[in-house]
């Protein structure tokens, strides 16, 4: 049924909005780091330097799942191999978590 869900035009349509979500995770996480490397020179904390590793590394894992997700926008790919589009349904869930995760954790961080 999964398989069924990833081709056609609803498969097209979970990509690109997957693809939208990887962005907007990656463009809220590049303004949580500008956040926190202000804060950082401002304070010089511990704490803020852990925040600036945790964002960096997130926003590494969202652009390499962002870029794994659009592979098949840019490139069409006619094999059917499941390992290659099984993942995209989880990695979409994942990401529309981390959304909500860090819009809250950026409105706490702007307030």
């Amino acid at each position: 049924m999964v398989d069924k869900m990833l081709t056609g035009e609803i498969g097209l349509s979970l990509i690109v909005v997957a693809a939208l979500v990887g962005i907007a995770n990656i463009i809220l996480l590049l303004f949580l780091i500008k956040t926190y490397w202000k804060t950082y020179k401002q304070v010089k904390s511990g704490f803020t330097i852990g925040l600036l590793y945790f964002s960096s590394f997130l926003l590494l894992q969202n652009i390499v799942s962002t870029i794994f997700i659009a592979i098949p926008l840019v490139i069409p790919i006619e094999v059917r191999i499941s390992e290659l589009h099984g993942p995209r349904l989880p990695l979409f869930l994942i990401n529309l978590v981390q959304l909500v995760a860090l819009s809250i954790l950026f409105k706490i961080t702007r307030e």
